[in-house]
């Protein structure tokens, strides 16, 4: 009973309009995540619209010789991989470091937003932040194998473009390879709303205002791009 009363206690030290403003941003990320990835057929995402590209390059492949570039390009993606999963670690281990000195950073933000909360408001509030970044870790890492098992697929693709196995090779490359491109920017829509989730530190009305513009620019990136208007041009 004495631990369900110190939950109920922590919950009471949040307003409705906190956890208005939590729900907004998990529904956003998750339904932009929707979006992008189920778009409407007549209005394609920039991601999808990659993904046909990397299926014709795995084509283009087969026929290549030697296929040094093909490995080169795979070689960056994955250093893409590895450089954000790394990145994510100090995130999350500067996150962790900030939440065991949570004294401070109610000091500093009492300060900033004059409002003088617990210090178990501020960590409950960098636990969301490091949920984010956690996500955007394991999605990282799961990118950066699965960047790993195409390398290994375009290797076992034959030399030969009327071996009846080669283009059959190509496109199990190609879908682990648009798996992992996959994986990738859902890593990236974490990191993106884990910015987002870091304004609720200065309340809830600046997290929802930065939900909002997180959508914004996930959006515009996805859908009203120039880079979209290049891809599509023929």
């Amino acid at each position: 009973m004495r631990h369900a009363m110190t939950f109920m206690d922590r919950i009471t030290l949040f307003q409705p309009l906190d956890f208005a403003a939590v729900a907004l941003l998990f529904v956003l990320w998750v339904g932009i995540g929707l979006r992008v990835e189920h778009p409407s057929p007549k209005h394609l995402s920039t991601s999808l619209i990659m993904a046909s590209y990397r299926q014709e390059w795995m084509r283009q492949m087969v026929t290549r010789e030697p296929r040094i570039f093909d490995a080169h390009v795979l070689g960056t993606l994955r250093q893409g991989t590895a450089f954000f999963a790394s990145t994510s670690m100090v995130a999350i281990g500067g996150t962790l470091a900030v939440i065991g000195n949570a004294e401070r950073l109610a000091g500093v933000a009492s300060d900033i937003t004059l409002l003088d909360h617990p210090t178990i408001v501020w960590e409950l509030k960098l636990m969301v932040l490091t949920l984010f970044l956690t996500n955007a870790f394991l999605k990282f890492v799961w990118a950066n194998r699965l960047f790993g098992y195409c390398s290994v697929l375009m290797g076992a693709v034959p030399n030969d473009p009327k071996h009846p196995d080669a283009y059959k090779f190509a496109e199990k490359a190609a879908q682990i390879n648009i798996t992992g491109t996959k994986s990738f920017n859902r890593g990236l829509r974490s990191l993106y709303f884990a910015l987002a989730a870091a304004a609720w530190l200065a309340g809830p009305i600046p997290l929802i205002l930065a939900a909002f513009c997180t959508v914004t620019v996930i959006w515009r990136r996805e859908f009203a791009s120039v880079s979209r208007k290049i891809l599509l041009a023929s």
